[in-house]
């Protein structure tokens, strides 16, 4: 006599034996799938306190992980990029990017690691602007050569505020949608201004950094992130090794207090050509007035761009771990600085201080002082228009 399943569940030892089938097959697919995301073969989102900030607000780090085993972990703090492991040519991760494991030392002393940058980006001389018949004074925070102005946003710009987040997965890639409000008269800047910055870790190994703003009132917008990078790995030495390519034919050149003169100048003859792969290391000391000023590079290449799309801006390549950084920007300039103000005072999350060199940065940006120079793009952002612009940050290895 045949029996079909049906007839068969009629007997308890078979109906035990089916329901442990089934217990079975539903724990081989739960490992299955703990296996996968233990592999990274699906991105990921994980979240955790991160302290409070200055006003006592609890602020929130997220760990966002793609399909490669890729890791980039986010404070909504600042925006601040506290880590990054990039695989090296073996396939070992490394945290690539300088920082530090607490708020509380984020809040005491940072040259602005990994933070996001706002309301403008870079210098403004003497902290003066006239917009629309309007003059502003903005505070003046910073004094390269004894001369002040004003830096990065401010005593309190966008890198030391708190965003509202959102963490979510989209097409299996993990993203982090950051929104923060300046109000009109915030560090002295006009208007009211609208801004959403979205962090996505791709799966092609990128950091993707999307930033869009409105406005209620004319206002000058120059948005940028303030990473810096060490391919060999945060606190594990210098970054003279690294060999960078810049996409720019000319830079923007700096008075003594590094802000630009107006002039864009060709960089062919000059320490400042990165149009053929240099290691950092082998003109940053050259005897050069450029040099002089900024203590090493710490000015703004003018982007060979076609168009209003993406651009390569710059390649870095460490030798010893045989990673390949590429930076792709929608903005017409790039900030090359590579830490000539790091002394030792900043301590790193691996308990070793950050000395001179240890880390370089590649801020996309319009040009600094842009507001005060009519011969540069204009970074002014009218109520109805919409600041967006894009920049990329990829990883390989060779």
């Amino acid at each position: 006599m045949i029996l079909d399943v049906i007839s068969l569940k009629s007997f308890p030892l078979f109906n035990l034996l089916y329901s442990m089938t089934h217990l079975i097959r539903i724990l081989l697919v739960k490992a299955l799938l703990a296996h996968a995301l233990w592999a990274g073969n699906f991105s990921t989102i994980q979240m955790k306190p991160f302290g409070n900030d200055q006003d006592g607000r609890e602020a929130t780090l997220y760990t966002l992980k793609n399909e490669n085993g890729m890791t980039a972990e986010i404070t909504n703090y600042g925006g601040i990029v506290t880590r990054l492991f990039a695989p090296d040519r073996n396939g070992h991760f490394e945290d690539i990017v300088l920082g530090y494991n607490t708020i509380d030392e984020y809040l005491e002393a940072t040259p602005y690691f990994g933070a996001l940058i706002g309301r403008v980006g870079n210098r403004i001389a003497d902290g003066k602007f006239s917009l629309n018949g309007e003059d502003y004074s903005l505070v003046t925070n910073n004094a390269p050569g004894g001369i002040p102005c004003h830096l990065h946003g401010g005593t309190r710009g966008f890198d030391k505020v708190l965003w509202d987040a959102k963490a979510y997965i989209e097409n299996n890639e993990s993203k982090l949608k950051l929104k923060y409000t300046s109000v009109d008269g915030e560090e002295g800047y006009p208007g009211t201004l609208e801004v959403t910055v979205t962090y996505t870790l791709t799966n092609a190994n990128e950091l993707k950094i999307e930033y869009h703003a409105v406005t209620d009132k004319a206002t000058p917008v120059n948005l940028t992130n303030h990473s810096y990078f060490n391919l060999r790995g945060e606190g594990n030495g210098d970054i003279l090794d690294h060999i960078v390519t810049l996409n720019a034919d000319n830079m923007t050149p700096v008075d003594a207090g590094l802000i630009p003169t107006g002039e864009i100048t060709p960089v062919a003859g000059t320490p400042f050509d990165f149009t053929q792969p240099t290691a950092i290391g082998d003109r940053v000391d050259a005897d050069d007035e450029q040099i002089a000023y900024g203590g090493g590079y710490d000015h703004n290449w003018v982007l060979n761009k076609r168009g209003q799309g993406m651009t390569l801006a710059a390649t870095v390549y460490e030798p010893e771990s045989g990673r390949y950084m590429e930076v792709l920007t929608e903005e017409p300039g790039v900030q090359f600085y590579v830490g000539n103000f790091l002394d030792g005072t900043n301590v790193g999350k691996k308990g070793i201080a950050y000395q001179k060199r240890t880390g370089f940065c590649l801020e996309t940006q319009h040009y600094p002082d842009s507001i005060n120079q009519p011969n540069f793009p204009s970074i002014v952002l009218e109520p109805g228009e919409v600041y967006e612009t894009t920049t990329i940050y990829k990883f390989t290895a060779r």
